[in-house]
């Protein structure tokens, strides 16, 4: 007896050994990483001074009038990659990083739509960039789209929403499946949460994300892996990460100004809408993911053309939801026709 539970006491030591070496080389792997990464990417863009913070704003292109680029939660201005290269061969093109997200510096709280708009208001005017604008929001983006154009109406002449968020999608999506599916897909969002926030810092530290990244085991198949090495580097800055869980925790606001900043007029409007916008999910039937699909594409996604008297969908139908990075090439073309109508 005793000499089993030696062996299993040395075992137990040996395990305990082995996981605290691949913690360590795990953890010098990340920082390394990290301080490569920093010398890897330059900023792309330059820092404007508004207010007290500073945000990072990227602009390119010539023609009148100028198109700003809105990303969707969690994005950096890189997310716009395989668009405004493109915008800027007919047009003056911007993107920029929210406060918090790659190379902005963190702004204050709530993280709100009306917040954001203000911001990119006077990141803009600080820029000198020539007003007006037309607007392309992505999803999230789409919220601060819209409040901008309500804040400040004079200064936008059209709008390109691009799977932009729907005030009301969790409640009438939801309203579509059975009680105890709601009730379950409840309890696992929480469980998945709980583990996420657990295990995220692990990966993050451990280096796991990266090394996943650097295996090719964890690339989109819309980007390479050197682009989504630099998406990893400015995602994974706790500054980034803190700015995306504001923006989340101020959604129920967002949504809100969203919906109280009322239509868009007659301005010329194209709504873009992914065929393929949500992941299969094994607690739903076939038949429960197509009512799904269907309220998305043929009800929320159609209510977001009425926004304007001159609104219309183009439903890209072999895009997800990143349509930007999936299919640029129907985001380019939206924003040339809207560009072409208010010249």
């Amino acid at each position: 007896m005793n000499t089993l539970i030696r062996l299993l006491s040395r075992c137990a030591l040996a395990v305990v050994t082995l996981a605290t070496v691949l913690a360590c080389a795990g953890a010098t792997y990340q920082l390394i990483g990290t301080w490569r990464d920093a010398r890897r990417f330059p900023q792309r863009g330059k820092s404007v001074q508004v207010g007290q913070i500073k945000l990072n704003l990227d602009c390119y292109g010539q023609g009148y009038p100028t198109v700003i680029l809105d990303s969707g939660m969690g994005v950096p201005a890189l997310g716009w990659i395989r668009v405004q290269p493109e915008v800027a061969k007919f047009a003056r093109v911007c993107s920029y990083d929210r406060a918090g997200y790659g190379w902005s510096e963190p702004g204050p709280e709530p993280r709100t739509s009306l917040q954001i708009a203000t911001e990119l208001n006077a990141l803009l005017d600080a820029a000198g960039e020539r007003r007006p604008y037309i607007l392309v929001g992505h999803s999230f983006g789409g919220y601060n789209v819209r409040v901008f154009t309500r804040q400040y109406p004079n200064d936008v002449l059209g709008i390109v929403l691009v799977d932009a968020s729907h005030e009301d999608e969790e409640e009438r999506i939801d309203s579509l499946l059975p009680a105890a599916i709601r009730e379950r897909e409840r309890r696992d969002e929480e469980r998945n949460e709980k583990l996420d926030r657990i295990l995220a810092p692990l990966r993050l530290h451990l280096g796991i994300e990266r090394l996943e990244v650097a295996a090719g085991w964890d690339v989109p198949g819309y980007r390479s892996k050197d682009l989504q090495e630099e998406f990893l580097y400015l995602e994974q800055q706790t500054k980034s990460m803190h700015a995306v869980e504001s923006e989340a925790s101020a959604e129920g606001q967002s949504s809100a100004q969203a919906r109280a900043a009322g239509n868009f007029g007659d301005r010329p409007l194209i709504i873009l809408t992914a065929g393929k916008p949500y992941d299969p999910d094994s607690l739903l039937t076939k038949e429960d993911l197509d009512r799904q699909n269907d309220m998305w594409i043929n009800v929320l996604q159609m209510e977001e053309t009425h926004l304007s008297s001159r609104g219309k969908q183009i439903v890209v139908r072999d895009s997800g939801h990143i349509i930007p990075s999936e299919r640029p090439d129907t985001v380019i073309s939206a924003i040339h026709e809207v560009w072409m109508a208010v010249r």
